[in-house]
């Protein structure tokens, strides 16, 4: 019998996310609780370096667990919603029957057995969409990869691929992001983006990992369907009803997904003039879904049928994202979230400058399991980390990517980011099979991103 590898007895991600509860509760018995002092950096507040001092010690109680996650439904209650909403727009979406066609005709046109070709340009361009748009804003799009997958002969974890692993990456390696490169720019007081010509290169090469990832795991099903690692989770309403040659757009079909991408553009617009985040998204959301429905010729009873339906479809994967939001109630009680950091940080001051650039992608990736939120952990770790490149003869411009490798490539695989979980719910995609397919993934892209971060400290990389 063989002997399945470690990554393959994951438990139920409920059950893993609530051992982690415990043992983060556990955690506030042992680790000292500590704080920094905080000032405002801009338009957040940020710790103020070489501050860390220890406070009272707060261990939180056995009911404190529990309390955890409905505290933990509340907090992350923004994401949970967009989530829920996501699903029902889906929904009516492939209900009207426009989705479904528009991806017949994209695969007819291109040609199932061009399904590498489709790949590729799937990823960059929920890559792209990634790193200009943002992470939570793309959630209602990744059905639509999912559907093309399937069309392609491939499964919901191709789908994945294309869509969680491309906007996840793009995020995370953009040049431009706003709450990693730009809050870093910020704290180490560069240039807004500057450094953008080594972080496209990484950007781009990272999203072509992605895609030859995902073009050998469908090769891989293809010669042995029995090799699908989401083999058994059920397709309706998310696979092609017809074959590909009898797809084509009706008059009522282009309208509907007109008013689809209007609504996107209003979203594209609203994010980048007036700063929209995931309350306003879901408003827009749930206005496009109405739109559509009407446009299709639903009645009122119909819709909110459609709507329902779709959100009930990704209860079980909504609600994991209060679950793991528990984790940092559990942390902020016991203050040992600070704690966490300062001692993370402090042995890379003795470390040769290359060496210390890589191992500060893993301390990063060690803190975005305890804080998840790209700006939150740069926030608490910036602050302490630039001026600490500035003792050991590092650049801040490789201090920054340093953070957002070991922030964003790591989102991939932590259990306690909302966005990411919404994602792989919307794909139908349980956590631990998600991990199986993504952890050969991020440790590609990290190993990777060693080359840029050396390459970085050889060329002294400054603010330019």
């Amino acid at each position: 019998m063989e002997k399945k590898r470690w990554y393959n007895k994951l438990p139920n991600p409920y059950v893993l996310l609530f051992m982690i509860i415990i043992v983060a509760g556990i955690m506030t018995y042992i680790v000292p609780a500590g704080e920094f002092d905080r000032a405002q950096v801009g338009t957040r507040m940020g710790v103020v370096a070489g501050t860390y001092h220890h406070v009272e010690q707060s261990p939180v109680g056995f009911f404190d667990l529990f309390k955890a996650l409905p505290m933990g439904m509340v907090k992350a209650a923004s994401i949970i919603f967009i989530t829920f909403i996501s699903g029902a727009l889906f929904n009516l979406l492939n209900a009207t029957g426009a989705l479904e066609n528009a991806v017949g005709v994209i695969v007819r046109r291109i040609g199932v057995n061009k399904s590498n070709r489709l790949i590729w340009l799937m990823t960059f361009v929920f890559g792209f969409l990634g790193a200009t748009v943002g992470f939570e804003n793309n959630i209602a799009l990744v059905p639509i990869a999912v559907l093309v997958a399937l069309a392609l002969g491939g499964d919901l974890m191709v789908g994945a691929g294309m869509a969680v692993a491309g906007i996840g990456v793009g995020f995370a390696t953009s040049p431009i992001n706003p709450y990693t490169v730009g809050v870093g720019a910020v704290i180490a007081d560069l240039p807004m983006f500057s450094g953008a010509l080594l972080r496209t290169g990484f950007c781009l090469a990272s999203l072509a990992l992605v895609a030859h990832h995902t073009c050998r795991y469908l090769g891989k099903i293809k010669k042995n369907p029995s090799a699908s690692l989401v083999a058994g989770i059920g397709t309706d309403g998310l696979s092609l009803t017809h074959p590909i040659e009898e797809y084509s757009l009706c008059g009522k079909d282009k309208i509907v997904l007109t008013s689809f991408v209007f609504g996107m553009a209003t979203i594209l617009f609203g994010v980048f003039t007036w700063g929209w985040y995931i309350t306003e998204i879901s408003a827009v959301f749930i206005i496009m879904a109405v739109v559509a429905g009407l446009l299709a010729g639903m009645n009122s009873d119909e819709i909110i049928a459609k709507m329902v339906k779709g959100a009930g479809d990704i209860v079980g994967g909504a609600l994991i994202i209060g679950v793991a939001r528990g984790i940092q109630v559990i942390l902020d009680a016991g203050h040992i979230g600070d704690t966490i950091v300062q001692t993370l940080a402090a042995p890379l001051a003795d470390l040769p400058v290359t060496l210390s650039a890589i191992l500060m992608t893993m301390v990063h990736s060690v803190i975005n399991f305890f804080i998840p939120s790209g700006s939150g952990q740069a926030m608490a770790t910036l602050p302490i980390m630039i001026p600490l490149s500035d003792l050991i003869g590092m650049t801040r411009q490789t201090a920054i990517l340093a953070f957002q490798v070991g922030d964003g490539v790591m989102n991939l695989l932590v259990p306690t980011l909302g966005g990411l979980l919404a994602m792989i719910a919307l794909a139908r995609v349980p956590f631990d099979r998600w991990f199986r397919f993504a952890f050969p993934l991020a440790l590609k892209i990290l190993v990777m991103s060693w080359f840029f971060l050396a390459v970085a400290v050889a060329i002294n990389w400054g603010p330019a």
